[in-house]
């Protein structure tokens, strides 16, 4: 949520700061909102105080055996207009807090405007694979190795679904394995949240109420399967007010991730590459203000790491204001080459939300004993999802006997040097 001082006062950054994200909201009929509602809520409060005053004068009158009949008919009759404010106000709270639950998080400075097309390469990692042999594309490789049953993972569960089966399965959780050790001994504390969240953990994340037709809803609503770890791991901390001495507090977790979005049978949806249900290891930081465009840079760090040790070629890019999911003020992307597409493609997004989380999860810091509690930042990171590596590893790594090479770094999980030798 963003800070409604920052709106009352500096209207204009935050209307340009949303026009990054192609969004031209009248932020005018919403001040007016706004002074509505402190006005009914200044009115309100001064009631209920006239309230108390006058039942305490009751209670003495009472005590020392005194009529009271005149502050008890005063008593009523505010009463009635006690009623009316409330009402008032509720409503006026209602529609502020809706208004505000809907505004996206504002784009950082050096956030450009626009959408995909004004995505920045910062830097490329390596060189395409050029392959002196006809090449395959990795839902073929993956049918003839015998490692991923696209067709049996679409009886069980309909299509977007999968099954990683014997050297598959091994490969998949090799990289998990990989990923959690690597994560694990940097100093990230190991988390298994539940899969089932709450419409709260949903809000506090930013993921409700604009983008939760993204989600599995169960119970009516009330819960859901979480689409990532995120979801979970910002809300660990919810309603709370955390040691400064405490911070950065940094959390590794692996889930699998539960979504709706629709594939098709176009040839960038195949496969793996999207579908309800995919596995990620999940980064997680909660950190005081001026630690978090470090922490931001670090996270995105241990991705390229990461994807660098698996012998990838992949680049970093810089997202623009209208790629940048809602709850984000800045992402950097790690994508990865999939020759069979030429194309790349998003292995982890690493993002910092600022204080827009905590404001809507109610996570503040204290930053030294007895002062005023303050606002923390969160950030994630992917770290890594598997559903586009394993993809970017077998067209990669293939070999002209249609073979794939194991990286070196995956094989102390008992993988082989080579999958279908």
């Amino acid at each position: 949520m963003l800070d409604i001082n920052e709106i009352r006062t500096d209207t204009e950054r935050v209307h340009r700061a949303l026009r990054k994200r192609g969004l031209d909201i009248d932020l005018t009929g919403f001040l007016e909102l706004d002074d509505a509602y402190r006005r009914a809520r200044t009115t309100t409060e001064g009631l209920r105080a006239e309230r108390n005053r006058l039942a305490g004068e009751i209670a003495a009158a009472s005590r020392a055996g005194e009529g009271a009949e005149e502050l008890r008919a005063a008593a009523k009759a505010l009463a009635g207009r006690l009623e009316e404010a409330e009402a008032a106000f509720t409503g006026l709270a209602d529609r502020h807090h809706t208004f505000l639950a809907a505004l996206p998080n504002l784009p950082d400075e050096d956030v450009v405007a626009g959408g995909k097309e004004n995505n920045r390469v910062l830097r490329t990692h390596g060189t395409p694979p050029d392959f002196t042999f006809p090449a395959k594309a990795h839902v073929e490789l993956a049918e003839d190795l015998g490692l991923i049953d696209y067709r049996r993972g679409a009886k069980l569960a309909g299509s977007g679904h999968w099954v990683y089966r014997g050297a598959g399965a091994d490969l998949e959780w090799a990289l998990l394995n990989h990923f959690l050790d690597a994560h694990r001994r940097a100093g990230f504390e190991f988390v298994l949240p539940p899969h089932l969240l709450t419409r709260e953990a949903g809000y506090a994340a930013g993921q409700f109420p604009k983008f939760e037709e993204d989600v599995f809803l169960l119970d009516g609503g009330e819960r859901f399967l979480l689409p990532t770890a995120e979801t979970a791991l910002v809300n660990l901390h919810r309603g709370e007010t955390v040691d400064g001495a405490e911070l950065p507090l940094k959390y590794v977790s692996y889930t699998p991730c539960y979504r709706k979005e629709a594939g098709s049978h176009r040839a960038a949806d195949r496969g793996t590459l999207r579908g309800h249900q995919f596995n990620k290891v999940e980064l997680f930081a909660f950190v005081r203000p001026e630690e978090s465009a470090a922490v931001q840079e670090e996270l995105l760090a241990r991705a390229e790491e990461l994807v660098a040790g698996l012998g990838l070629h992949h680049r970093v890019t810089k997202l623009a204001g209208e790629d940048i999911s809602g709850a984000m003020a800045s992402t950097y992307d790690v994508e990865v080459w999939l020759p069979g597409l030429g194309a790349y493609a998003e292995v982890s997004s690493v993002s910092n939300a600022r204080a827009y989380q905590a404001r809507r999860g109610g996570i503040r810091y204290r930053p030294e004993p007895g002062a005023k509690a303050e606002y923390l930042h969160t950030l994630n990171a992917s770290g890594l999802a598997t559903s586009r590596l394993v993809p970017a590893l077998l067209e990669q790594h293939q070999r002209p006997d249609g073979t794939v090479t194991v990286p070196e770094v995956l094989r102390r999980w008992g993988l082989p040097e080579v999958l279908g030798a």
